[in-house]
């Protein structure tokens, strides 16, 4: 068992809402990278999951996309983030949150290898299919970085038990039909989805995609085991508003 998987079985066991804010590195710039994990660590973030820049980001919505941009236009690049996670050390989970293009420019092998010298635990890919992760599963086997799936409300059940045996670290059940953001619609047949993927997985599940307040976090503890939330935070950082940030979080991850 990884890390990651261990990690957070540990938090779904002992009954503790698990929290993964997404942030998108290098959007306030890269030197406030540092800051921004000691902050969401301290306020009880369970894993922190890190968006990388990228010109085609087909999962996300307005607030990631624009934050996204700036990244690009401070000239961040996934090298770049790579090289600085290396000198940042937090307690905390980090995963990474990419499309397969950077990766592949980067060159896997070399990128697994890098990836291994920081404190990244996770990999997420929105756009690699199931049957197209043997390119990268076989340079992980021997690390500690899981590679997480992503399960959507269309998903029959039949694949839902095969993406949640090959998956690792957490399930990330996609919550809407569509791309990140705030203000999203959920439908009424969701938290029957997310039981019955929590049902046949042995690795915690968690919401993500338009979670944007502690209502939405009570609301699916009662269907997985905790949450991912991306746009709210990556609009109140981009405002300047840590302070805002580091209390949502403590609210939403007291029981």
């Amino acid at each position: 068992m990884k890390s990651l998987t261990r990690q957070l079985k540990q938090k779904q066991q002992d009954n503790e809402t698990i929290f993964v804010p997404y942030i998108m590195a290098g959007a306030q710039g890269l030197d406030q990278l540092a800051d921004e994990i000691r902050l969401l660590t301290e306020a009880g973030a369970s894993a922190i999951e890190l968006g990388i820049p990228f010109s085609d980001p087909v999962a996300d919505g307005p607030v990631i996309q624009a934050a996204g941009l700036r990244a690009l236009e401070n000239n961040v690049t996934l090298r770049k983030i790579i090289q600085q996670l290396k000198h940042i050390e937090t307690p905390t989970p980090l995963v990474i949150m990419t499309y397969f293009n950077p990766i592949f420019s980067y060159g896997l092998e070399e990128f697994i290898r890098d990836l291994a010298k920081t404190n990244v635990l996770g990999l997420i890919i929105p756009d690699l299919p199931y049957e197209h992760q043997t390119l990268l599963t076989p340079l992980l086997k021997e690390s500690d970085i899981s590679l997480i799936p992503l399960i959507a409300l269309t998903t029959p059940r039949e694949r839902i038990i095969e993406l949640t045996a090959a998956g690792e670290g957490f399930i990330y059940a996609v919550a809407v039909n569509g791309v990140t953001g705030i203000g999203r619609k959920y439908q009424e047949t969701l938290d029957e989805h997310l039981a019955y993927i929590q049902q046949v997985s042995d690795k915690p599940v968690l919401a993500g995609f338009g979670v944007s307040s502690k209502e939405h976090v009570d609301r699916f503890r009662k269907s997985c085991a905790g949450v991912i939330v991306g746009s709210k935070i990556v609009q109140l950082l981009s405002e300047g508003k840590q302070t805002e940030v580091s209390a949502f979080i403590k609210e939403a991850v007291s029981n």
